[in-house]
């Protein structure tokens, strides 16, 4: 196996598009099912995983990464949250059905339907607001639907902490965006 942060830093200072190719190549089928889940179509999917492909060329050279696959899931998942805005066509991201449980999404989405981007908008921005340790325990929970014990290993955290910071998590986003909701 190739090491990550070796091809970076030669990327990095060369530019060389076939060390970039090695370092995306593995996440291909990874990003593509990313896509396919906001998508669901295919077509779309494919060209998306070319476009984050195209985007890296440039973002890899100034940004300083140090967790590639959780930088170009982020990425990925940026990439394909933006184009549904500009088609004005939001669907549902999985945190919303699992993490906040009030009246502020009054009920759980169905799976495919839309959902206002302004309640996207909101989650995004109350994520923001936890803590590190919590924004990548919820992150790595239902955004890649890892499992207590996955969370633990890829965080270094002990699964008594990754509990917490969840279960903290969870609140704060429920407290943040009815706070906001009553704001408006």
């Amino acid at each position: 196996m190739f090491n990550e942060q070796h091809l970076l830093a030669e990327y990095r200072k060369t530019g060389d598009l076939q060390l970039l190719g090695k370092l995306y190549e593995p996440y291909m089928p990874l990003i593509y099912g990313l896509c396919l889940k906001y998508y669901k179509d295919e077509a779309k999917s494919e060209d998306a995983v070319m476009q984050i492909f195209e985007s890296l060329i440039s973002k890899l050279r100034v940004h300083e990464v140090n967790n590639f696959k959780s930088w170009l899931y982020t990425l990925a998942r940026n990439h394909c949250l933006m184009e549904l805005r500009k088609a004005n066509r939001v669907t549902t991201v999985d945190i919303e059905e699992h993490v906040v449980e009030s009246d502020v999404f009054l009920h759980q989405q169905d799976e495919g339907e839309q959902i206002p981007e302004e309640r996207l908008v909101l989650m995004e921005s109350c994520l923001e607001t936890l803590s590190d340790e919590q924004r990548r325990c919820i992150t790595l929970f239902y955004m890649e639907q890892k499992c207590y014990k996955d969370v633990a290993e890829q965080t270094g955290y002990d699964l008594g902490q990754v509990k917490s910071y969840i279960q903290n998590g969870k609140r704060n986003l429920k407290i943040c965006m009815e706070k906001s909701r009553d704001e408006q």
